[in-house]
């Protein structure tokens, strides 16, 4: 029976069968988490080399950086995972082969979410005071030099709020991969829906993504409390742990105060 009066009547049993395919629910959830990860990895590392490739003085390098963000900003993901998943195996020699299914993922969550995250740090970049600039050239450093010491530790703690609400994004969007055969928490919760129905399983899956996300959202905080206090713009983790669970992008609060 399902409904909301069916909900009630069977969650009893619901649980009874929920208990009997743990095994197999944290088969997914561990399939979940590590393609969330591995495409966070990925995008954070195409977020940077294509953010700073956007503000480069290069006219080349800037231009090619752009056409790769909006590329894969103006394509849908699913899209992009099929192709990855479907069109590049018949691909003529040598540029078609096939891949495994989590590398699929990871490069489609990687790729889309990258893009993305690039915008985000060409927007802390450009954030950054133009003084900090002017005092990179007094203190003759090179502009590569100035930009990782300089201008990146102050855009990192800019950036990071983003960057948290861009993984949870990203969490979210892992869910698609089950249909390019990766068993994740979503083809187990749909694996749970043909016993239990739809309020049940859906249910539980609200449920699961919702704790992911909580952590993504303590490991996010932690590393922007950390990069203010870096800078002299807040206090140490120490002195603000509650601060781990506000929303992203929230003020510290040191105890009870709002800094």
């Amino acid at each position: 029976m399902d409904g909301v009066i069916g909900f009630f009547l069977d969650l009893g049993p619901n649980f009874q069968i929920l208990l009997e395919r743990s095994p197999q629910v944290v088969d997914g959830v561990k399939v979940t988490v590590l393609a969330t990860l591995l495409g966070a990895l990925l995008a954070l590392l195409i977020s940077f080399v294509f953010g700073i490739a956007q503000v480069a003085k290069n006219v080349v390098i800037r231009v090619s950086a752009r056409i790769f963000v909006e590329f894969f900003r103006g394509t849908s993901l699913v899209v992009q995972l099929f192709w990855l998943a479907f069109v590049l195996p018949q691909l003529p020699y040598p540029f078609g082969f096939r891949l495994e299914p989590l590398l699929i993922g990871m490069l489609a969550l990687g790729l889309n979410y990258g893009a993305y995250g690039a915008e985000v740090v060409r927007g802390s970049i450009n954030s950054v005071p133009k003084g900090q600039y002017e005092a990179i050239s007094a203190l003759s450093l090179s502009p590569v030099r100035g930009m990782f010491r300089v201008v990146i530790p102050q855009a990192w703690a800019l950036m990071l709020p983003s960057l948290s609400n861009l993984w949870i994004q990203l969490l979210k969007g892992s869910a698609i991969v089950s249909s390019i055969t990766l068993y994740d928490l979503f083809f187990q919760v749909e694996q749970i829906r043909d016993r239990t129905g739809t309020w049940f399983a859906y249910l539980f899956a609200l449920l699961a993504y919702y704790l992911v996300a909580w952590v993504i959202v303590i490991v996010m905080n932690g590393l922007e409390i950390r990069a203010k206090h870096k800078i002299g713009r807040g206090p140490a983790l120490s002195a603000s742990w509650r601060s781990l669970f506000r929303a992203p992008g929230g003020r510290a609060v040191k105890e009870g105060v709002a800094v």
